[in-house]
């Protein structure tokens, strides 16, 4: 993946295509279309969106003939850095304390959830003792 410099989150519809496209890795509009759950969008809808992505530089394409095969450029790891370094830096006051007290206490984590948080926590703890 290339390492596209990107300044603009997802829409909802935009973020649904990007998905679709992380998971198949590339693919036409109609493999697109496939895998949306529910009624489905038309044709032109998705080819809009793709081409949207295209220019924000979420997206490139092969043209095979009158076709255009679409595939990722931002890798959804680097996206989701990103987006969720944006999400600490607006609603937490970029302290990751801050957002894991807000979930714990407005998320309602089980108790299997928060073993998990404290188990990654401990993880990374000793990583770097």
């Amino acid at each position: 993946m290339a390492n596209v410099k990107h300044d603009k989150e997802l829409t909802r519809a935009e973020l649904q295509v990007m998905q679709i496209l992380w998971d198949l890795g590339n693919g036409f509009v109609n493999d697109i279309i496939e895998r949306i759950p529910g009624p489905r969008p038309a044709y032109n809808t998705i080819s809009t969106i793709v081409r949207i992505l295209e220019k924000k530089g979420f997206a490139g394409h092969e043209t095979f003939g009158k076709s255009h095969r679409y595939y990722p450029l931002v890798s959804k790891p680097e996206y989701t850095e990103k987006y969720m370094s944006s999400v600490l830096s607006n609603f937490f006051s970029d302290s990751v304390t801050q957002m894991v007290s807000f979930f714990s206490r407005n998320e309602k984590l089980s108790v299997t959830e928060m073993d998990e948080i404290i188990r990654l926590l401990e993880q990374q703890k000793n990583r770097h003792e």
